[in-house]
């Protein structure tokens, strides 16, 4: 189940919408998952996945409904089940769900 403001069954939201938005993140805090921060932010404060965490299934392809782990995600530009393309953009964001530090 996704939580937050979806525009459709491939996660899009509200506030993340192009084409190629298609993934959602498990947050540490909540073990749900929201397909923004800005979503996740509505319900309650974020917390970080930690480095030594990274191997945990936390991010969902909204295209294949496949999960990968963190460590998977950040290698990647594309869904490692079906090829769908990721919003590379999303690097901007990642110290909003990874500990990058």
């Amino acid at each position: 189940m996704i939580f937050g403001r979806t525009v459709d069954d491939q996660t899009r939201c509200i506030h993340y919408h192009t084409q190629e938005d298609v993934i959602a993140i498990k947050f540490k805090c909540c073990r749900r998952y929201y397909p923004c921060h800005l979503c996740h932010e509505a319900d309650h404060r974020a917390q970080t996945w930690p480095r030594n965490e990274w191997s945990e299934p936390a991010v969902l392809c909204g295209v294949c409904k496949g999960e990968m782990s963190i460590h998977t995600y950040l290698a990647t530009s594309s869904c490692p089940y079906c090829g769908a393309r990721f919003n590379e953009r999303c690097g901007a964001h990642t110290h909003l769900y990874f500990q990058t530090t």
